[in-house]
């Protein structure tokens, strides 16, 4: 079976004193070429649409419609490079959870707001248990990772506790990368 998205939701005030929903549904089906494409370009996004195409089995026209479609659907955010943390001697890796001493949609947005400004956190997520966000951070060693932590996180006010995850074998050590898992829903 193949997968659908839903794109979009409008509302007009034609009528007076009623507000009327209208559901507009643009279904996607995503099929088996579909995610043959999404694989290939998770693995290589410099592609031209000509070389895409012999790798899917299709001529360039239709992997370029195809291409445009999953684009403007939202399934393709953007094209991005990966970078090579050890050469840029970036390859110290920490996952650091932290728990803020009080939690608000306020005290969440500031705290999000000053670690998007942080240029060693390469990610931030917000999660539930025993601590509020998980960080991935790079740094080139531990006894700078250790001054960061006293120097700039530690400045954060509404920082509580820490936790932390030291990664051992650099760019090696990640198995998954940064690929989605595609398949089918059945």
């Amino acid at each position: 079976m193949p997968l659908y998205g839903i794109i979009q939701l409008r509302y007009s005030w034609k009528l007076p004193f009623r507000r009327i929903f209208f559901l507009w549904i643009l279904l996607i089906k995503l099929d088996k070429v579909d995610l043959q494409i999404l694989r290939t370009l998770q693995e290589n996004a410099r592609l031209t649409t000509k070389e895409l195409a012999a790798r899917v089995s299709l001529s360039s026209t239709p992997v370029f419609e195809r291409l445009k479609r999953l684009e403007n659907g939202g399934y393709i955010k953007k094209y991005i490079a990966v970078l090579d943390a050890e050469k840029l001697n970036q390859g110290f890796v920490v996952f650091c959870s932290v728990k803020l001493r009080r939690l608000n949609r306020d005290i969440a947005a500031e705290f999000t707001r000053i670690i998007q400004d942080i240029p060693e956190v390469t990610e931030c997520y917000n999660i539930s248990g025993s601590y509020d966000y998980l960080l991935k951070i790079h740094a080139p060693n531990m006894k700078y990772y250790q001054e960061f932590i006293l120097n700039v996180l530690g400045t954060i006010d509404s920082l509580g506790s820490l936790g932390k995850y030291i990664c051992d074998g650099g760019s090696e050590a990640s198995i998954w990368d940064t690929y989605l898992v595609l398949c089918v829903i059945v």
